[in-house]
């Protein structure tokens, strides 16, 4: 699915406006709304209760659904994902305000601008290798690209063409990574699954063990460090991670880890 702001969903207002005109947009609370909206909606129609992934903010936004107790959850997977511990994050520099390092900067907008180059550059800067195609099949990557710029109807009248990214996001996960919570985990009451690469630039090691000792009324916790895995393991071949954490997925929500508890860093 597709939280307001982003993808195919409906766009706030203010992100037809020039960016600089509103203040962050797209939050915490209203990305777990949308989800609540979908999960309720999926659930009514085939009568099952509904796992729910997310992966790096998705993961913060399913967090904070998860803590509202919804009847509709069955399981949780987070992917990349950051949690509220004050430690080192390198993307910290680039986001706070610039007369005081702990918070966000105060003059960031609604929304950013994001062509081909800038969806790409974090991928290819995560991966160790100068030829990116050992790492990622090219068409992959190109699909990536073509189909995100796509999904903004305003691209093409920007040259390069770009896509309007919300920065809400932004701002939370600047929030989470100085140790501001924004949801209550010991409220998250499903069987979870944590999944971490190694590689990440988002998430932290830190995020894991804080989440896990969080996580105290979850019937079962799983937690996974894939070895030599980026930020986008679940687009990479499937030697580079992908294949390990299919398998960790499918797993996972069969059930057949059930009642397990502690990490793997392998």
């Amino acid at each position: 699915m597709d939280v307001r702001g982003w993808g195919s969903s409906t766009r706030p207002p203010e992100m037809d406006q020039p960016l600089d005109h509103s203040a962050p947009l797209v939050s915490t609370k209203e990305a777990a709304d949308d989800i609540a909206t979908v999960v309720e909606w999926i659930a009514h129609r085939t009568h099952h209760k509904v796992a729910v992934m997310g992966w790096a903010s998705g993961g913060h936004w399913a967090c904070a659904y998860a803590s509202r107790e919804p009847s509709d959850l069955s399981q949780l997977i987070l992917l990349n994902s950051l949690y509220a511990v004050n430690a080192s994050w390198e993307l910290r520099s680039a986001l706070h305000d610039k007369n005081d390092p702990q918070r966000f900067d105060s003059h960031a907008g609604g929304y950013r601008l994001a062509d081909r180059n800038a969806l790409l550059r974090r991928w290819d800067t995560s991966i160790p290798s100068t030829d990116k195609s050992v790492w990622r099949e090219p068409a992959v990557a190109e699909a990536y690209s073509r189909l995100t710029l796509e999904s903004d109807p305003t691209s093409s009248r920007r040259n390069p063409p770009s896509v309007r990214i919300p920065i809400g996001y932004l701002r939370d996960a600047f929030d989470l990574s100085v140790g501001t919570s924004l949801f209550d985990a010991a409220r998250i009451r499903v069987p979870t699954l944590i999944v971490r690469g190694e590689l990440d630039f988002w998430s932290r090691p830190a995020d894991l063990e804080a989440l896990h000792r969080d996580l105290v009324n979850a019937p079962s916790v799983r937690i996974v460090t894939i070895r030599g895995a980026t930020h986008y393991v679940f687009l990479d071949r499937p030697n580079h991670g992908r294949a390990r954490f299919v398998s960790e997925l499918t797993t996972f929500l069969k059930g057949q880890q059930r009642g397990a508890s502690g990490h793997r860093p392998n």
